[in-house]
């Protein structure tokens, strides 16, 4: 028998796509009449949102799942959903009988069926009905919110099994995206998808479809910022509509700069095309910052593929940089290449990697100390230029006396690694809208 009320707690893992999907499912349970909790041990339901990307990430998703199973309270339902889920089904509730369901993506997440809440389901709505895409959401605490555009990729990425369990892309229209930001009253909106330059393609619309939504979300929000940019759609016309909205920010989706490299991943471009990009983006805004990721020891890497990678994140100078080794992912086109590249020279590549990527953002921390930047404050104590992503990057901390949610003009006095120490140059900020 249900109970009279209920609690619910939600884990992500993963990238801020799963972030997205947990407050769609936050909403969900609320309107199913749970109240959320913050410690797992109080919530009668325990949902986990997993990501599969890659085997390091199904790993730790596993070993949240087996803790959060030892701290529940005796009844607690606990509930595993996410890109894990959606991926491996059946094989991974099987592989997990401590979990109570295993839930795709939030696809017969029902608390009366779990026995928990107290909501009937609405008259007329069933799990048939269930888009995790188009989910209303509750307001965020945070003065910023990522909004997802799209879901499914229809790319064919030689190392990358998400079109496989995400499906192909389906673009949200401009209308609903538009509605879910004004909706949110936040200061700054991050823009994400699978594939965001492919935004409104699906639906016939062309590449100018993103720059429309760009530019009409800055009518809406004062900063709008967008993660996840395939580089070959990277055009002209949404670089002026990025600018526009004073988040000269690139997370650039570029993988490798060989281009033998690049071919056998299925993916185009080459190092001297990313760096033309680049350079035409710095030359239009000086102040621009750019993140990007690579894949170390994908089948075939040389060592002239390794040293041309060096040479490009030494020349590029990017601000934030992630690199992970390839993982064979099954049902991907890597799996059946020649030129498997050993464990241990793989590790030797990334830490040589990471150690150049680590010296040249400290550097360019360094660099910023003596001038004045505009910031948003997040919480207490701590705020982010345009050139830090909510949780991704580095902070500028501030004086706790600053207003949260609002803009103020402060000037950077000191770098320690990735963050940043400011001070107010005004005493008031620009008021949240």
């Amino acid at each position: 028998m249900a109970t009279e009320t209920g609690t619910y707690s939600i884990v992500t893992l993963g990238c801020a796509k799963n972030q997205v999907d947990s407050d769609k499912l936050a909403g969900k349970l609320e309107a199913d009449g749970l109240d959320a909790v913050d410690d797992p041990s109080d919530a009668d339901l325990i949902v986990v949102n997993t990501c599969a990307f890659i085997e390091e990430a199904r790993a730790e998703s596993i070993e949240t799942v087996l803790t959060l199973d030892e701290v529940r309270h005796e009844g607690a339902r606990l509930v595993v959903t996410g890109c894990m889920a959606e991926r491996y089904g059946d094989e991974l509730a099987e592989a997990l009988p401590e979990v109570d369901r295993v839930a795709g993506f939030g696809r017969e997440l029902d608390p009366v069926r779990l026995d928990i809440g107290r909501k009937p389901r609405p008259a007329g709505a069933s799990v048939a009905d269930f888009d995790l895409l188009n989910l209303p959401r509750p307001a965020t605490s945070h003065p910023w919110a990522y909004v997802k555009a799209a879901e499914g990729c229809d790319r064919a990425c030689g190392f990358c099994a998400i079109p496989t369990f995400r499906g192909k892309q389906r673009s949200r229209p401009i209308a609903s995206v538009l509605a879910e930001i004004e909706s949110l009253d936040v200061a700054e909106i991050v823009l994400v998808a699978q594939d965001l330059v492919s935004y409104g393609r699906d639906q016939g619309q062309g590449s100018l479809q993103l720059e429309r939504l760009v530019r009409a979300a800055a009518e809406r929000v004062d900063w709008v910022r967008l993660l996840y940019l395939y580089p070959s759609g990277l055009t002209d016309a949404l670089i002026d509509a990025m600018l526009a909205t004073g988040v000269a920010y690139f997370d650039l989706s570029l993988q490798h700069v060989s281009p033998p490299l690049l071919r056998r991943m299925r993916r185009p471009g080459s190092g001297e095309k990313f760096a033309a990009r680049i350079d035409r983006i710095r030359r239009l805004e000086p102040t621009s910052a750019f993140r990007s990721n690579f894949i170390v020891g994908y089948p075939g890497e040389t060592e002239a593929d390794h040293d041309a990678l060096l040479d490009f994140v030494e020349w590029a100078h990017l601000d934030w940089c992630g690199f992970f080794a390839y993982s064979p992912e099954e049902g991907t086109h890597a799996v059946g290449l020649d030129g498997q590249v050993p464990r241990g020279l793989v590790a030797d590549r990334l830490a040589e990697l990471r150690e150049l990527q680590e010296r040249i953002t400290e550097h360019a921390r360094d660099g910023l100390v003596g001038t004045t930047t505009r910031v948003l404050v997040d919480r207490p104590g701590v705020a982010r230029s345009h050139r830090e992503a909510p949780e991704i990057d580095g902070i500028v901390q501030v004086p706790e006396s600053l207003e949260v949610g609002v803009f103020h003009e402060v000037a950077i006095t000191g770098a320690a690694g990735t963050d940043l120490e400011a001070v107010p140059v005004a005493a008031a900020g620009t008021a949240l809208r």
